[in-house]
């Protein structure tokens, strides 16, 4: 009986854990960690945007990464002064160390300087991340 307990509550335990990071996943906020970091063209291999630039980290083998570049793309297509930056995470490990990349995709709203304004991980839905370009320029 004890161990139908247990595995009960261990099954409970990662459902929980499980809706927790679902609903967290493609979240674009702010982290205090980032506050003030900022990242230039030279370290992206490319220009940033007039406005605003979406930074997105992505591997070869990441499904979501391909559907956040489509989004991406488009919002950066439909707003005017921003700019999308794709980068390879495995070929860029100093940099993802640097900016605490733990999963693919992430990606970073960086303003006009280069300053990361907000932050999502996993696949972000385009009402948010047009929302957070509103707060980035």
């Amino acid at each position: 009986m004890t161990g139908l307990v247990v595995c009960v509550a261990v099954l409970a335990a990662a459902s929980a854990f499980g809706a927790l990071q679902r609903r967290r996943s493609g979240r674009v906020r702010v982290r205090g960690r980032d506050e003030g970091r900022r990242i230039g063209a030279d370290r992206l291999g490319a220009e940033l945007g007039e406005r605003a630039t979406l930074v997105q980290f992505s591997s070869a083998f990441c499904a979501p990464c391909r559907a956040t570049r489509r989004i991406l793309g488009e919002v950066a297509a439909a707003v005017p002064g921003v700019a999308h930056i794709e980068i390879d995470a495995e070929a860029h490990l100093g940099l993802v160390r640097e900016l605490d990349i733990v999963r693919t995709p992430t990606v970073l709203v960086l303003d006009a300087e280069g300053r990361i304004v907000r932050r999502a991980a996993g696949q972000p839905r385009k009402a948010d991340v047009v929302a957070a370009l509103g707060e980035a320029v």
